[in-house]
């Protein structure tokens, strides 16, 4: 698999050092524009966001999960399976899962279209090239790919116009925990740019056994013309996990913390994304921006059966091997007057995912595979009238899923139609309102179809392949909000309500192969408030906070509950002093209980976490700090209730520190 990356990796710089030695003719440039990805949100869109910029991301990373940076936001809460910040870990809005989320590179879908999920941990240190992200919470804008249900994530790719610099850098913290990477931007030279990194990450994990040994590569490079531009992206990472996303039994954890229940149980993943974007300049007020984009995995886990069960360990070992190809295209017309704002594309790609399981006395067990493509197109506009923008946005999406294995098996087609509008007012000088309302369907992942089976259960009266759920959920969401901006202020502060239609949810149980499972419920909704404030209280001092207030109910056979692993409350408050070349930050976290099961009897309790940084400009060199958990609180931040009533949790780290060197040139 190194070898593969390597390659990858020889030709794509090897690519781009022609494209900067060689000369296009062409008239002189009056603009040296950056490829605009059309599904961001704007100070005038009526939908919850928020932006994080690539400063702001760079000064934070130490090349930790990006779960965890993203949990500094609303409504956002994450854990990790080593307890430490390295290695797999997730994260949820709302209370809803990332596989709810929609994520994408430079509109680029990054979710495996079978379960829906992506894993950041394939593509190491990825938050160290992005210019910045967006975090959009509801149902937001029309995106590429899987549904945005509870939310969607927008990353994008390094800024080649920016200034050239390079930049390597260094750091050691707990754990063992390493990181080494380098950095280039050529800047525009010639019309052409060229940005590459390279990462290596190392942790032994906080729990025993639990360690992540990986590395990434990114290249960009660029060509402008008087009307056009065209960039090559190339995302490369390769990584072994040893496994624990196992909870542990509460008995176990009061003898020993950092108790790991799984045994023996290693991956290695290696995940390669290739995309060519153009945008043609059309006219004074007319783009055309399209992309095509080809990601292939290939990677395997292991699981140990005995350990998943609670019985002793033998020799027996489980290994679960999948290989996908991704491949697909998406072009956008843009059209902008004075006062209207058009938009209106297409997106379409095929999926194949070869699925093997083996035993390593027994051999091969099983081999299937799994198809699905996708095809959609959207159109939306915003008009301003005086002080009031009217917003639409409508989405045709159509998505099939198909099998090849031992069970006989019907192609499955889903037709979704996502509406939604809204109106923006400019209040006063500063100050927006807006309220707005979409509708969108999600189809099941795989494991929802499959009742967690990998290999599809046969039904014995008719052949077929046995199926759990196959109908797909929605919902309504309404957002309500106020965005506020001076010199001194930011303020953005919205109410949601999210009404769902045979929602989706986890059930608490477990499939065979450890996967955890779901069910349909009758009738569920959520909703809350969320802020985010950024004070500037004087030339050296800055509050920030980020908070969340949810009340959320599922109703299912005549009973009310609350959804599992949703807390009511979640606040995050910082405090930044800045003086010269000096940055020091206090950040303190609190988090509500929240349930586990659909009982509500058995939580994850309450806790409070306090993260300190600093941060110190010497010339060239860039030295940080980072100390975590300062009050060495033992929490936990996820869990589950096994049949017989055995709670289970994921213990996250006590006090831990990070130390950082970067050298700038």
């Amino acid at each position: 698999m190194k070898t593969k990356i390597s390659a990858c990796i020889l030709s794509i710089v090897s690519c781009q050092y022609l494209i900067a030695q060689d000369t296009i003719p062409g008239d002189s440039i009056n603009q040296l524009p950056e490829i605009i990805i059309s599904y961001q949100a704007s100070r005038l869109t009526p939908f919850s966001f928020q932006n994080l910029n690539g400063r702001e991301l760079k000064q934070k990373s130490t090349g930790q999960e990006p779960s965890f940076l993203l949990a500094e936001t609303p409504s956002v809460t994450a854990y990790s399976d080593a307890g430490s910040t390295q290695g797999y870990s997730y994260f949820r809005i709302r209370g809803m899962d990332q596989t709810r989320v929609n994520m994408n590179f430079d509109g680029v879908p990054l979710n495996e279209p079978e379960d829906q999920g992506a894993y950041f941990s394939n593509y190491p240190d990825i938050f160290n090239s992005l210019s910045r992200l967006q975090i959009q919470r509801g149902v937001g804008t029309s995106k590429n790919g899987v549904a945005s249900y509870a939310g969607s994530l927008q990353l994008f790719s390094p800024n080649l116009a920016d200034s050239s610099y390079a930049r390597i850098g260094t750091g050691y913290g707990s754990y063992n925990s390493l990181r080494v990477y380098g950095e280039y931007n050529s800047g525009i030279i010639n019309r052409k740019a060229v940005y590459a990194r390279v990462s290596r990450i190392y942790s032994d994990g906080y729990k025993y056994n639990s360690s992540n040994n990986s590395e990434s590569v990114f290249v960009s490079g660029g060509l402008y013309c008087d009307k056009s531009t065209w960039k090559i992206n190339l995302m490369a990472g390769h990584q072994k996990n040893r496994l624990a996303w196992l909870g542990v039994a509460d008995s176990l954890i009061a003898r020993d913390r950092k108790t790991n229940v799984n045994e023996n149980e290693r991956d290695e993943f290696m995940q390669v994304m290739g995309q060519l974007q153009n945008s043609w300049r059309l006219t004074k007020h007319a783009t055309l921006q399209s992309t095509i984009y080809h990601t292939f995995l290939d990677g395997n886990n292991d699981f140990n059966l005995n350990s998943f069960l609670g019985l002793p360990s033998t020799d027996e070992m489980y290994n679960y091997a999948f290989r996908s190809d991704f491949t697909g295209l998406f072009s956008n017309f843009t059209l902008t007057t004075n006062n209207l704002s058009w938009t209106t594309g297409i997106h379409g790609n095929i999926y194949s995912r070869r699925h093997r399981g083996s035993e390593v006395t027994l051999g091969n067990l099983y081999q299937n595979r799994g198809f699905k493509n996708e095809l959609s197109a959207y159109t939306k506009a915003s008009y301003t009238i005086n002080q009031l923008n009217i917003f639409a946005d409508v989405q045709y999406r159509y998505t099939d899923f198909d099998y090849s294995g031992n069970a006989r098996f019907d192609k499955i087609k889903w037709l979704f139609l996502n509406p939604k509008t809204g109106i923006t007012y400019n209040a006063a000088k500063g100050t927006v309102l807006y309220y707005s309302v979409g509708r969108t369907g999600r189809e099941p992942t795989r494991t929802d179809m499959a009742g967690g089976n990998d290999d599809l259960l046969v039904d014995s009266t008719n052949g077929k392949a046995l199926l759990f759920i196959t109908h797909p959920e929605y919902v309504v969401d309404h957002e309500l909000g106020i965005r506020y901006q001076s010199i001194k202020w930011n303020l953005n502060f919205n109410l949601y309500y999210m009404d769902f239609e045979n929602e989706i949810v986890l059930n608490g149980k477990f499939g065979p192969n450890g996967l955890a499972l779901t069910n349909n419920v009758e009738r569920s909704f959520r909703s809350g408030a969320e802020l985010s404030l950024a004070w500037q209280v004087t030339k050296h001092v800055r509050m920030i906070n980020n908070s969340a207030f949810n009340f959320s109910r599922i109703r299912e056979q005549s009973q009310d509950f609350q959804p599992i692993l949703t807390p009511r409350i979640i606040i995050n408050q910082e405090i930044e002093f800045c003086l010269h070349k000096l940055l020091l930050a206090l950040n303190a976290k609190y988090q509500h209980r929240s349930y586990m099961d659909f009982a509500n009897q058995a939580q994850v309790g309450s806790y409070v976490l306090l993260n300190a940084r600093a941060h110190y400009n010497l010339q060239r060199f860039q030295l940080g700090l980072y100390l975590n958990n300062l009050t060495n609180e033992n929490y936990y931040n996820n869990g589950y209730v096994e049949a017989d009533g055995t709670r289970k949790y994921f213990v996250q780290a006590p006090i831990n520190f990070y130390a950082s060197l970067n050298y700038s040139f």
